[in-house]
C-alpha cells in the first residue's frame, strides 16, 4: 500500500486476550478484498475509511500481489485476516503458518478436513505471535448436503461442521469458519469461548452469487458469530463507507 494510504494508529483494534465479545461492531466486521491488485485493494481500504479494521486477503489477490501487500497493511495499522485455507502435510502447514506470523497476520485459516495433526502443526507454529488466530474451516458455505454426499462424506451439514469444528477446538484452532445457519448449534453445544466467522453474508436485496448458505449480517451475529465477512455489498457499493457504517449498525442492534 502507498504511503497514502491514512494509517489507524496502533490497529485499532485488540482482541483483549481472545475474548470475542467485542463492543465495538468494528472489531466484528471484516471487509473482503477480493480483488486481483492492490491498487484496487487500496482504493477500497481508502474509500471504507475507519468504518473497517480488518480485510481479508484471499487467494486471489495473494496470487496476484504477494506478501508485500499484507506488511503494508499492517503498517498501515489495519488488521489482516489471511484466507488460503492452508491443507497440506502437517510440516508444510506448520511452515506456512510460521511465514504468515512474521508477516503480521491477525487471523489466517486452515482446512479442518486436513486432521488434528495438521491442526495442532498450524497451531504451534502460530504461537510465536501470540494474538494470532487459527481458524479452521468446516463446510465452505458454497456447498450443500448434495454435495457433501456426492464427495463421499456421511451425515447432514449440520453434524459435518459440528464434528470438524469439535475436532479443531480440542487440538488447539480459536475458532471456526463457518455458515451461521450452523453458528447457533456451534454456540448451544461447544460454548461461547471461541470465534465463529461466518462468510457467505449479503444484504437484503444483494446477490447471492455463488454462494448457497447466506444470511445477513444481523442475522449472522444473532446465530452466535463473532466476526462476519463482508465482501461485494461492501466493495462494489457506490458508497463503501456507508454501506460498512450501515452493516456496523446491523451488528450493534
Amino acid at each position: 500500500m502507498p504511503a497514502t494510504l491514512p494509517s489507524i494508529p496502533n490497529g485499532g483494534i485488540s482482541h483483549r486476550g481472545h475474548d470475542f465479545r467485542h463492543d465495538d461492531p468494528r472489531q466484528r466486521l471484516i471487509v473482503a478484498l477480493d480483488v486481483s491488485t492492490a491498487a484496487a485493494a487500496q482504493k477500497i481500504v481508502a474509500a471504507v475509511g475507519d468504518s473497517a479494521l480488518t480485510y481479508k486477503v484471499g487467494m486471489q489477490l495473494y496470487t496476484a500481489e504477494g506478501p508485500q501487500l499484507i506488511r503494508d497493511l499492517v503498517a498501515s495499522g489495519r488488521r489482516v485476516f489471511l484466507d488460503l485455507k492452508y491443507h497440506d502435510i502437517p510440516n508444510s502447514v506448520r511452515a506456512a503458518v510460521a511465514e504468515a506470523a512474521k508477516l503480521g497476520v491477525s487471523m489466517l485459516t486452515i482446512h479442518a478436513s486436513g486432521s488434528g495433526k495438521m491442526m495442532r502443526a498450524a497451531v504451534d507454529a502460530a504461537k510465536a505471535r501470540p494474538e494470532l488466530i487459527v481458524l479452521a474451516v468446516t463446510v465452505l458455505t458454497s456447498l450443500d448436503g448434495n454435495d457433501l454426499e456426492t464427495i463421499g462424506v456421511r451425515g447432514t451439514v449440520h453434524d459435518t461442521v459440528v464434528r470438524l469444528a469439535t475436532i479443531a477446538l480440542t487440538n488447539g484452532c480459536q475458532g471456526v469458519v463457518a455458515s451461521a445457519h450452523e453458528a447457533s448449534a456451534l454456540r448451544a453445544e461447544l460454548g461461547d469461548g471461541f470465534a465463529i466467522v461466518t462468510p457467505g453474508i449479503r444484504t437484503a436485496g444483494s446477490s447471492v452469487g455463488d454462494q448457497v448458505r447466506v444470511v445477513t449480517p444481523a442475522e449472522a451475529i444473532a446465530a452466535g458469530a463473532s466476526h462476519i465477512v463482508v465482501g461485494r455489498p461492501i466493495t462494489e457499493a457506490a458508497d463503501p463507507a456507508a454501506e460498512a457504517k450501515a452493516i456496523l449498525e446491523q451488528i450493534r442492534s
